[in-house]
């Protein structure tokens, strides 16, 4: 008994002439050959090419693929002005009513730690964010409350206050 693979061929088996032939061997130029030339891989690749078996695989390679850096440092000076646009902040959101009637828009650039526990970055790096337009409802010493996004004040970078009214808040309003 002659075996297929590593299983005995059963003595009923359908295909065993075609099996105990063996591979087709084509010399090169015959008339089969001719008609059936082999596929170069760049064209056999292709074929395969639209197949996706793992469903976001794609998109979690892609997520690996994510540019990380380390935190910057501010200087003295960034320092400074930082906080005095801070405090300009806080004294417009010092209070809910004080916060819907001024509404500040910011733009704010800020630090994102690596939330990914499979990157060499997690836990010392991510990278920077910005918001553009985006609406101030609290600015305290845990940190800025932006379009239901709380900002730690440690991860601000860069904090630009626009169409801000540089008045001094109504009396009536506190």
């Amino acid at each position: 008994m002659t075996e297929i693979g590593a299983m005995n061929m059963p003595p009923a088996f359908k295909y065993k002439r075609v099996y105990l032939r063996g591979r087709p061997r084509h010399e090169k130029y015959d008339a089969f050959w001719r008609k059936h030339p082999p596929m170069d891989p760049a064209h056999w690749a292709k074929i395969f090419a639209p197949f996706d078996a793992l469903d976001g695989f794609d998109e979690a390679v892609s997520a690996k693929e994510a540019l990380y850096c380390e935190r910057h440092k501010l200087s003295e000076g960034e320092m400074e002005d930082l906080n005095q646009k801070l405090q300009m902040l806080h004294s417009l959101t010092m209070n809910s009513r004080l916060a819907r009637q001024h509404a500040p828009a910011v733009n704010i650039t800020f630090f994102s730690p690596c939330a990914d526990p499979h990157s060499e970055w997690y836990g010392r790096g991510g990278r920077y964010r910005s918001i553009l337009s985006g609406q101030c409802r609290r600015a305290d010493a845990s940190g800025i409350l932006i379009n239901s996004e709380m900002i730690p004040l440690e991860d601000i970078r860069e904090l630009e206050i626009c169409d801000m009214d540089l008045r001094e808040p109504d009396e009536s309003a506190l």
